[in-house]
């Protein structure tokens, strides 16, 4: 008996390549989990960028709540088994009326990881649906293996590093909507997109990236990931340390930077500086 999906959400994983939509927390909870990012960005007078948008995990008490949440946590466990690192932490908000798009690609682009199974969580801080940019799948594509990718450049792209599949047209594919407080799940082979929010509200989601523990890296490079779940005998990631409720700025700072920055090496993505007036 899965934990958390029902029969037929793994099924449609397995066959579809992605689960949606998956109710983990209540709107209300979301609605908290939202307050405490947006009460961040008013002291920065800004939303959050890069490099903080990156496994903010390692800098937010709100951030950590919810990729150890056991309900997340259970949805993932159906799809790779129990003993589960986080690979990677990305926030991905769209600001209302805004030309802010993903093209098509696939996440095991930028991984660099074997075998290929890694699982996205997405989760809904704010209501996705078509008009605010949901994301799109084009069911089964994961089957096919790895795409091949070109990098190019789009105006307000969410990605950092534009890395698109070719052949498919913005209206492709199917939508997975989600309400604040649901999650898709879907493979590192999914071909997936998302298009502009055109909505009055924010469009504010996570994508969390999960692998079991068996999943080495094969680059040169060790990244680093965080043990949210079971045991790992393996060893192919530098630890991650999870956040301490009293742990100072400076110290989560220095953390994020060195999880962070082995992961921008790995993807080949420059980012900026953060500093510790940054951190809140």
């Amino acid at each position: 008996m899965p934990l958390r999906l029902t029969e037929a959400q793994l099924q449609h994983y397995r066959n579809d390549g992605f689960a949606a939509p998956v109710r983990v927390f209540p709107p209300a909870e979301a609605a908290v989990y939202r307050a405490e990012l947006e009460a961040h960005e008013a002291t920065l007078g800004q939303p959050v960028s890069y490099p903080e948008k990156s496994k903010c995990h390692l800098l937010f008490d709100w951030a950590d709540a919810i990729v150890h949440h056991p309900a997340v946590l259970d949805a993932v466990e159906d799809v790779i088994g129990p003993n589960i690192l986080l690979f990677h932490f990305t926030l991905q908000t769209k600001e209302a009326h805004r030309g802010t798009v993903a093209v098509w690609h696939q996440d095991d682009a930028y991984f660099n990881l074997d075998p290929a199974e890694e699982v996205t969580a997405w989760v809904a801080l704010s209501n996705a649906n078509e008009l605010s940019g949901c994301m799109r799948m084009i069911p089964g594509s994961h089957k096919a293996g790895i795409a091949v990718h070109a990098d190019t450049s789009v105006d307000d792209s969410i990605i950092r590093r534009v890395q698109q599949v070719g052949g498919y047209a913005p209206q492709d594919g199917v939508l997975a909507p989600l309400k604040a407080g649901e999650m898709s799940l879907h493979h590192t082979h999914m071909v997936h997109s998302s298009g502009p929010n055109n909505s009055d509200d924010r469009r504010i989601g996570l994508t969390l990236s999960y692998i079991p523990t068996h999943v080495r890296p094969t680059g040169s490079i060790r990244p680093a990931a965080l043990l949210v779940r079971g045991t790992d005998q393996y060893g192919y990631y530098q630890p991650e340390t999870r956040l301490a409720h009293a742990d100072p700025p400076e110290a989560r700072l220095q953390a994020h930077r060195q999880a962070a920055g082995l992961y921008y090496d790995l993807s080949k993505t420059e980012v900026p500086e953060l500093s510790a007036t940054q951190v809140a």
